[in-house]
C-alpha cells in the first residue's frame, strides 16, 4: 500500500480471518508513513492478535491522533494503555470495549494524561473499571460528555458517584448490566448531570421509583422550594430523550409516567421509542404524550 503523510483517518477492521495474521506486521509497516492522522480504528471482529508492541509504534509515530478505537483486542495489557497515554494526550475519544487485558492501574494513568476525553467507552472492561479508575476519571476528564460502563460488574455506587461529581457535563451514560448499583448512583446522575440526554440501566435490578423521581425533577431551577413540581414548559430537545430501564422491575407506573411528563421526548410509541421497558410488566400502563393507546410491553425473545 502507498500512503502519503497527508492521511487522516484509517481504519483497519478484519472482517474475516484472512487478513488477521498479517495484522500487526502491516501497522507496523504503515505507522511510519501516517504521522498526521487524526482517527485510527483497529478494532477485531475474530481472533485478537494485536499485541502492545504494535500499539507502542504506533504512540510513536502518529502524535495527533485525536480518535482511536482499539476494541475487542483482548491480548493487549498495560503496556497499551501507557504507550498511548504518552503518546496521545490529544485524544478526545477513546474506545476500548471488551479489551478484558487492562487494569485498573492503566486507566488511571490514561485519565491522567488523556484529559482532553469527550468519549471513553469501557464496556466489558470488567477488570479495569473499579472505583479507583471512575474517580481518577472524574477528577482527570472534565470534558467528558459520554461514557460507557456496560457489563462492567465492578461498577458501584460509590464509583458512579465520583464519576458525576467531576464530569458533570456527561449527556450519555451507559450502565447495561451494572448490577451493583442502586438508585444512589441515579439521583447522583440527575443532581450533578443536567444535560444528560440518555440513560441505559437494562438490567439494574436494584432500581427503583427513587430514581424515577430523582430524573423526573431534575430540571426544577429552584432547588430550595419545599415541593418540586415537573418542568412542563420544555421542548422536545432538552432533558432526557432516551431511556432504557428493561427488567428494572422494581419501577412502578406512577414514577415511570412522571418521567414521561416531565421529558416530551419520551416516547413509549412504536413509531419512535426512546422509552424502553422490556421485561417490566407492570409497566403496561406508561405511555407518552403523543400515544392515543396505552403503551403494550414487548415480551424480549
Amino acid at each position: 500500500m502507498n500512503f502519503g503523510p497527508h492521511v487522516y483517518h484509517f481504519q483497519f477492521y478484519n472482517k474475516n480471518n484472512r487478513c488477521t495474521n498479517n495484522m500487526n506486521k502491516l501497522v507496523l509497516s504503515l505507522a511510519p508513513k501516517l504521522t498526521k492522522l487524526r482517527g485510527l480504528t483497529l478494532r477485531q471482529k475474530f481472533e485478537p492478535l494485536l499485541d502492545d508492541d504494535t500499539v507502542e509504534t504506533i504512540a510513536n509515530n502518529c502524535h495527533d491522533l485525536e480518535d482511536l478505537d482499539l476494541s475487542r483486542n483482548s491480548k493487549l495489557g498495560d503496556p497499551s494503555l501507557s504507550a498511548l497515554a504518552r503518546g496521545w494526550p490529544n485524544l478526545t475519544k477513546l474506545n476500548i470495549s471488551d479489551c478484558s487485558g487492562f487494569s485498573d492501574e492503566g486507566l488511571e494513568f490514561v485519565s491522567s494524561r488523556c484529559r482532553k476525553l469527550k468519549i471513553l467507552n469501557l464496556s466489558g472492561c470488567g477488570k479495569a473499571v473499579t472505583h479507583k479508575a471512575l474517580k481518577a476519571i472524574g477528577d482527570n476528564c472534565r470534558q467528558l460528555e459520554l461514557i460507557n460502563l456496560g457489563k462492567c460488574p465492578r461498577v458501584d455506587d460509590a464509583g458512579v458517584m465520583s464519576l458525576v461529581h467531576g464530569c458533570s457535563d456527561l449527556h450519555v451514560v451507559d450502565l447495561d448490566h451494572c448490577f451493583e448499583i442502586t438508585d444512589e448512583s441515579v439521583i447522583a446522575l440527575a443532581n450533578n448531570c443536567l444535560h444528560l440526554r440518555s440513560l441505559n440501566l437494562y438490567g439494574c435490578e436494584n432500581i427503583t421509583d427513587r430514581a424515577m423521581y430523582a430524573l423526573a425533577y431534575s430540571r426544577v431551577k429552584n432547588k430550595d422550594e419545599v415541593l418540586w413540581e415537573p418542568v412542563k414548559t420544555r421542548g422536545e430537545e432538552e432533558g432526557l430523550m432516551n431511556l432504557n430501564i428493561s427488567f428494572c422491575k422494581a419501577v412502578t407506573p406512577h414514577a415511570v409516567q412522571a418521567l414521561c411528563r416531565s421529558f416530551p421526548a419520551l416516547h413509549t410509541c412504536s413509531s419512535r421509542p426512546s422509552l424502553i421497558m422490556h421485561g417490566c410488566k407492570k409497566l403496561t400502563s406508561v405511555h407518552c404524550a403523543c400515544a392515543s393507546q396505552p403503551h403494550r410491553a414487548v415480551r424480549p425473545a
